[in-house]
């Protein structure tokens, strides 16, 4: 399942606690991503904003989360994942202290953009999954998405636990104690990935044949850039429901605990999808996957449109889980197929951001379109439409791909 040092291999089971390690602290990273999300209706009460403006903090956060992954990630492939994650830690506290003593937006913005966003978040995202990606070969696809799931981990997680803690001693406490959780957990869990990757990872010759100068007959800056457009597409569609269904539910009448457990029901489903993705991507490849999830993505945002009953959120919720998870790390897998394994770490981070500016995206739009329409009806068409984008440009590369396939075969 995993392949070390070309000195005979390592049979301790590193690669397994590090596959662990590296799950665990991208799961306490992600609380950054999802803190921004319950803080939405608090934001409203305490600033006084329009739901456009109070969507802001999750924009900030994700552009910065997805800018700041290119840095750590040429870091990480320079001086290996573990100083950076340390780094990250640090930061993420950081954030969160000055945004529990926030008394303007502005401050409380920066505090996310910035120091949760651009230095606590992104290295543990990216360079995690570039890491990971080096130490396993035969099952790199399941790898890669037990690793990845732990943004969805998170947001199985810690939305009801930061709402709990809204609900009980307010907001700016609940910050106070996700800043020293995030401190004392980096802390322990960092060290375990002290060990460089494996040389021999760097030797991985199942897709040597494509490691050209011209990836799928583009040149490799084309092809990145049609990569990050698909990444932009499938993740502003993708923010409809995850961004705004705490705010949905509540403008159904439901109380916004009830929002908080569908998030979690969403993403928790979605760990489901990514690691069945994970599992289907090690047999029909990364670009195969990464159609067959957007497909599904398109149907569900089609189905959640009519829905408003309390029953019939939670089944979307849980359904629209289970069709989206598999598609950003179906990313990770066609870059380590399409280019040379010493570009994965800014390469993979690359995308990632423009994921991040998907999801960044996607969440202001359905704030600014439900401010001018007063629903989410035209939030959710917006949706699709980016949703058929993606599909388009996943369709065409696959084309791509098998026609390069039969002319070589």
């Amino acid at each position: 399942m995993y392949q070390h040092s070309a000195a005979g291999g390592d049979k301790t089971g590193y690669a397994s606690l590090r596959l662990v390690a590296s799950l665990l602290l991208l799961t306490i990273g992600g609380s950054g991503m999802y803190a921004a999300i319950v803080i939405l209706t608090p934001v409203i009460a305490e600033f006084g904003l329009s739901r456009s403006a109070a969507s802001l903090p999750y924009f900030a956060t994700m552009i910065g989360f997805g800018l700041g992954g290119i840095m750590m990630g040429r870091l990480s492939d320079r001086y290996g994942v573990m100083i950076p994650v340390l780094f990250g830690g640090f930061s993420l506290a950081g954030g969160y202290f000055l945004a529990a003593s926030a008394t303007s937006p502005l401050v409380f913005f920066v505090s996310h953009g910035l120091l949760i966003g651009f230095f606590g978040m992104s290295p543990s995202f990216a360079p995690l999954i570039a890491d990971i990606s080096h130490w396993f070969v035969r099952r790199r696809g399941l790898a890669v998405a037990i690793v990845i799931s732990g943004s969805y981990l998170a947001g199985a997680v810690w939305p009801p636990i930061i709402q709990y803690g809204f609900d009980q001693v307010g907001w700016r406490q609940t910050y106070w104690a996700l800043g020293i959780f995030c401190v004392v957990s980096n802390l322990v869990l960092a060290p375990l990935l002290h060990r460089r990757p494996p040389a021999a990872a760097g030797a991985d010759t199942e897709h040597a044949g494509r490691h050209s100068g011209r990836p799928l007959g583009f040149g490799p800056g084309t092809l990145q850039c049609l990569l990050c457009t698909a990444g932009v597409a499938c993740c502003a569609a993708m923010a409809m429901p995850q961004v705004h269904i705490m705010a949905l539910a509540g403008d159904l009448g439901h109380a916004a605990a009830r929002g908080a457990e569908m998030l979690a029901l969403m993403l928790a489903c979605g760990i489901v999808s990514r690691l069945t993705s994970g599992w289907i991507s090690d047999r029909i490849g990364g670009l195969r996957t990464l159609l067959l999830g957007s497909g599904m993505q398109a149907v569900a945002l089609v189905l959640f449109m009519p829905v408003d009953s309390l029953i019939g959120l939670y089944v979307m919720s849980a359904l629209f889980g289970l069709t989206q998870g598999g598609i950003v790390p179906s990313y990770a897998i066609i870059i380590r197929a399409y280019f040379r394994p010493g570009e994965a770490g800014w390469r993979i981070a690359t995308i990632m951001l423009a994921t991040m500016i998907g999801m960044a995206l996607g969440g202001w739009m359905a704030g600014m379109l439900y401010d001018l329409t007063g629903s989410y009806d035209a939030a959710f068409i917006n949706g699709i439409g980016f949703n058929i984008l993606n599909m388009a440009i996943a369709g065409g590369l696959l084309r791509r791909a098998s026609r390069q396939f039969r002319v070589s075969a």
